[in-house]
């Protein structure tokens, strides 16, 4: 651009003021095109960001913990003896308050599993590490499945968890209160 013209018959340099108030022109109407612009693309973004923001709101809420949900869970995925399962649940996690199931999304207290299927993703704090809570539940189905497929009534299974799954010597006592107190079999 050319802010100068030379005159020919004066032999000299002249300002051009036509080019110079055009090139301010131009300069200014993109100086403000560009912020506003700018603004707009940021608010653009800002509504994805906003949109991203609620869409994991969303996704939270749903996988947020509820006894309510934890029964729907163990009744979708047919879990056997489900009550005693939840009184299982509501003693290892001391009704779901403890590190382990708040950090671990772990409900039964359970280990990582070494030589069956499991849901895991790790330990920690000497426990299995899940996901989400519902991960949990998929890992005690399948340890169902795996050990405790010939059981059917509920005192063999009470029987069971007895002899395999607490050290605790009153943990089936314990877990048949919690049964009682809380009428867990009304839930199934």
């Amino acid at each position: 651009v050319m802010f100068y013209k030379f005159d020919k018959n004066e032999l000299l340099w002249k300002k051009n003021w036509k080019q110079l108030f055009h090139s301010i022109i131009v300069v200014t109407i993109l100086i403000l095109s560009s912020f506003i612009g700018g603004r707009y693309l940021k608010f653009q973004s800002l509504d994805k960001v906003e949109k991203e923001l609620i869409v994991l709101n969303v996704q939270a809420e749903k996988n947020k913990f509820t006894k309510e949900k934890f029964v729907e869970e163990l009744k979708r995925l047919n879990i056997k003896h489900p009550h005693i399962v939840m009184a299982q649940s509501m003693v290892e996690t001391g009704y779901w308050g403890s590190k382990i199931f708040k950090e671990n999304h772990n409900l039964f207290g359970m280990r990582e599993a070494r030589v069956r299927i499991n849901t895991a993703v790790g330990t920690q704090n000497n426990h299995a590490y899940y996901e989400t809570w519902m991960e949990s539940i998929y890992d005690y189905a399948f340890y169902q499945c795996r050990y405790l497929g010939g059981i059917r009534t509920e005192a063999e299974y009470y029987a069971y968890l007895g002899r395999s799954y607490a050290e605790d010597k009153d943990y089936v006592k314990v877990l048949k209160s919690v049964v009682e107190k809380e009428n867990l079999k009304d839930l199934f």
